[in-house]
C-alpha cells in the first residue's frame, strides 16, 4: 500500500475517533412555580475538578439550550438567571447526543434570603452579588478587564463598550468598592489589566439616598466591583490611557 493511502487511512481513523468522543449535551429550563419555560438563561459547564469553564450558551425563547463539542466525561452544570437562584448539580456526558432532565429554577422572590450555591472556584452566589474568580478565566497577555469580562458567563460586552450582566446594563464600575473612573463603565474595564483582579463582583447598589437612610427608595444600578490583588492595592491601576 503506498505511504500516502496508508498515512490518509490514518488520518481519517484518528478523525473518526476525535469525533466519536464529542458529544452534544441539551435540555430545558422550567420556571418552578409557574411551569413556564424560562428563556435567556445562561447554561454554564464547568469542570468538576477546578471549576475551569468549558462551555456555556443561552436558552432560547422556548426554554432549551445545547452545547455542541463536548469532550465525554464529569461535570458540573451551573444555571444563571438574574430573576431565578443558581442551579448548580453535577452531570455525566456520554458520546453522541446527550440530553439532560427538564432543569427547575426556582424564583428569588419565593426565597427567603439568597444562599451559597458555590463557594469557590469559577463563580459563587454570596446573597445578592454574583461573584466570579478572576484567575479562572484564560487571557491573552497585557489583556485589560474588558477581554476578562468578556470571558465571563452572565456578562456582555458590546463592540461599543456597552456592559449588560445579567441582561441588565451596567452603569457603575467600582474598584475595591470606589469610584475611581465616574459614571464611565468603559474607562475603567479598558485601563486596568485583568491580571490585577482578583473576583468580579454583580449586584445592584442601592442609590446614595436608601444607604444613608437605610430606607430602600427602590431605586438602585446594575454594578461591577473590581477587586483588586492584595499586591496591586498600592496605586496600581493598569495601563491608563
Amino acid at each position: 500500500m503506498p505511504k500516502s493511502i496508508a498515512l490518509f487511512i490514518c488520518c481519517l481513523f484518528v478523525c473518526i475517533c476525535t469525533n466519536a468522543q464529542q458529544a452534544n449535551l441539551s435540555g430545558s429550563i422550567k420556571d418552578t412555580t409557574s411551569g413556564n419555560l424560562v428563556k435567556n438563561a445562561v447554561v454554564a459547564l464547568l469542570s468538576p475538578k477546578d471549576s475551569t469553564l468549558i462551555s456555556f450558551t443561552r436558552t432560547k425563547d422556548n426554554g432549551s439550550y445545547n452545547l455542541p463539542n463536548i469532550s465525554s466525561g464529569k461535570y458540573t452544570l451551573m444555571v444563571m438567571h438574574p430573576t431565578f437562584a443558581d442551579y448548580v448539580e453535577d452531570v455525566e456526558v456520554k458520546t453522541g447526543d446527550t440530553k439532560l432532565p427538564l432543569v427547575a429554577v426556582t424564583p428569588k422572590s419565593k426565597l427567603l434570603e439568597a444562599v451559597i450555591v458555590r463557594s469557590g472556584g469559577t463563580m459563587r452566589i454570596k446573597g445578592d452579588t454574583t461573584v466570579y474568580t478572576a484567575d479562572s478565566f484564560k487571557v491573552s497577555a497585557n489583556a485589560n478587564v474588558e477581554e476578562l469580562l468578556k470571558k465571563m458567563p452572565g456578562i456582555q460586552v458590546d463592540k461599543n463598550g456597552e456592559i449588560k450582566a445579567m441582561g441588565e446594563k451596567v452603569e457603575k464600575v467600582l474598584v475595591d468598592g470606589e469610584e475611581f473612573f465616574g459614571d464611565d463603565p468603559g474607562m475603567a474595564v479598558k485601563n486596568l489589566r485583568a491580571d490585577a483582579i482578583k473576583e468580579v463582583q454583580v449586584f445592584k447598589k442601592k442609590s446614595d439616598q436608601a444607604e444613608f437612610t437605610g430606607i430602600d427608595d427602590g431605586q438602585s444600578k446594575q454594578t461591577i466591583n473590581l477587586k483588586l490583588k492584595e499586591d496591586k492595592k498600592r496605586g496600581y491601576f493598569g495601563k491608563i490611557e
